[in-house]
């Protein structure tokens, strides 16, 4: 029998209070799960934010969350549930920076923590104790790493960008 690896230990420990903790807040938005506003409430929340179109936007945050977490929980296609987590907590971070970095101020400290811990695992791997690992990474291949954090980056960077674009003040006499 072989002994414990502790870094495939501590990576399913990491993994799993990580991805636990990013489903729990997905199916907030999504089910209204733990208090949570449901997909109702979030898509008025999405809206109050300036993100557009909000459900839209409510549902492809609660599935980056809710999905993504829960991937990372199993080990399983590590790499997209990584980016797709990471992409939805950079949506967060752009709601939050205005009020700086700390979270007791309302700030963007938790988002971003969590966004930059759920790329790392996507990064790393699930290690030895994941699905991933026991079907042979089918869905953790080196290609895919490098196409799920693009593909996030790019969806990340147009969601917040247009969010930015619609909270942008005209100023009328410069008109």
């Amino acid at each position: 029998m072989a002994c414990l690896d502790r870094r495939d230990l501590g990576l399913l420990v990491l993994r799993v209070g990580t991805g636990a903790v990013l489903a729990a807040h997905g199916t907030q938005k999504l089910a209204g799960w733990f208090g949570g506003g449901g997909i109702e409430g979030t898509t008025a929340a999405m809206e109050a934010m300036g993100f557009h179109p909000p459900k839209h936007s409510a549902v492809a945050a609660g599935l980056g969350e809710a999905g993504g977490g829960a991937l990372l929980a199993l080990g399983l296609a590590t790499p997209a549930a990584g980016a797709a987590a990471a992409g939805a907590m950079a949506g967060a971070v752009a709601v939050h920076a205005p009020a700086g970095f700390f979270a007791q101020g309302g700030g963007y400290e938790y988002p971003a923590f969590l966004g930059f811990t759920a790329a790392a695992i996507g990064l790393i791997g699930p290690g030895r104790y994941s699905v991933d690992h026991a079907t042979r990474h089918v869905f953790n291949k080196p290609w895919m790493v490098a196409l799920a954090f693009a593909g996030s980056a790019v969806a990340a960077a147009a969601v917040v960008g247009r969010r930015a674009k619609g909270r942008a003040v005209v100023d009328p006499d410069t008109t």
